[in-house]
């Protein structure tokens, strides 16, 4: 049998680890969680344009062959595999794409995005367009 304050310290731990092993709550039926949604942190913005075909198929920075038809970017100094959402300033729309490059060299220019990348906030005809940048991890 446990003496004096030996047994107040084993009854404490025993209601501490019974507290632990409880089940959550459940949501009030009827009720759907949530969707969770990415909020970034906004890094910037300024004017965007799109990689021209001739790169397609070469080297980007960090050692990866350039394809126009995947969701990525070159900015100037984002660490490689950064993921940040690219908003059009103009008509709200959006697009996530990871950084594999450098660049861009333009004057003005924040980010360059790939073809498919650009297509999906913006028309090619456009060139290059305002946008809002946000890190998203």
């Amino acid at each position: 049998m446990l003496k004096g304050s030996t047994r107040w310290i084993a009854i404490s731990l025993f209601a501490a680890l019974a507290g632990c092993a409880t089940p959550p709550k459940e949501p009030p039926t009827g009720t759907e969680p949530r969707p969770v949604t990415e909020q970034g942190e906004a890094i910037g913005s300024g004017k965007a344009s799109f990689y021209a075909q001739q790169h397609h198929g070469k080297l980007t920075a960090n050692g990866e062959r350039f394809d126009q038809g995947a969701l990525t970017a070159a900015h100037r100094t984002l660490p490689f595999g950064t993921r940040v959402r690219v908003v059009n300033a103009r008509n709200g729309k959006s697009v996530v794409v990871r950084i594999n490059d450098r660049g861009p060299y333009v004057r003005g220019r924040v980010i360059d995005l790939s073809k498919a990348a650009f297509q999906r906030i913006a028309s090619t005809r456009a060139g290059v367009i305002r946008v809002r940048l946000e890190r998203l991890d």
